[in-house]
């Protein structure tokens, strides 16, 4: 049977998304796994994601908490806001209630992604105050650590993204993700998945 991977995002103008295209990607070219993307609903109203200039949702299909529980792993991806995972996917998060009651998460691997808007916007704080809601649910948190290798000490170019997990940096939302920080989502999907793949091959 197939290793499940699920990329569970939320993205406001894209960013976020792309990089989750790329982590299925990276996920997809590991032999016997099944990666799949997934949105988590939106809470704003739509007059007000008008104003604030956000394209239309994709077709990704959304995503509802019983549904966690049938994934090997889970990557989450969300942007930042004010150093801390966006409203909406925390909204989601706290809709995991009945999940956590009987710990139908706990033991799956789990990797965190994300984007924010300058170098000193969260690309560490982010992924690492989203970790309390995968340790309340028991998960086993697989950050990438250095294995993206000679990328994570890039020095010439801007790039998102962290031990962490894969990141970018959206400036004032024109910028999109680089090929380098794609790459590293690419890594990240793939790396990712060879470690589930691993886990329910020995449970």
């Amino acid at each position: 049977m197939a290793t499940k991977v699920y990329i569970v995002y939320y993205t406001t103008y894209g960013h976020v998304e792309k990089l989750a295209e790329e982590i299925k990607k990276g996920a997809s070219s590991v032999g016997g796994v099944e990666a799949k993307l997934w949105q988590v609903p939106e809470t704003l109203p739509e007059e007000v994601l008008k104003k604030f200039g956000a394209p239309p949702k994709s077709d990704v299909p959304i995503i509802t908490p019983n549904e966690l529980a049938e994934a090997d792993g889970i990557i989450f991806g969300f942007p930042t806001r004010f150093g801390m995972m966006a409203a909406q996917f925390k909204a989601f998060i706290d809709s995991t209630g009945g999940l956590w009651k009987t710990q139908q998460l706990a033991g799956k691997p789990a990797g965190i992604f994300y984007s924010t808007s300058s170098q000193g916007g969260g690309q560490e704080t982010t992924p690492l105050t989203a970790i309390t809601q995968l340790v309340h649910h028991g998960m086993i948190f697989v950050p990438i650590g250095y294995t993206f290798g000679a990328g994570m000490f890039e020095m010439e170019q801007v790039k998102g993204g962290s031990p962490y997990g894969a990141g970018t940096f959206a400036g004032d939302g024109s910028r999109l993700p680089s090929e380098l920080e794609l790459g590293q989502a690419f890594h990240q999907g793939k790396y990712f998945a060879e470690i589930a793949k691993k886990l329910k091959g020995s449970s």
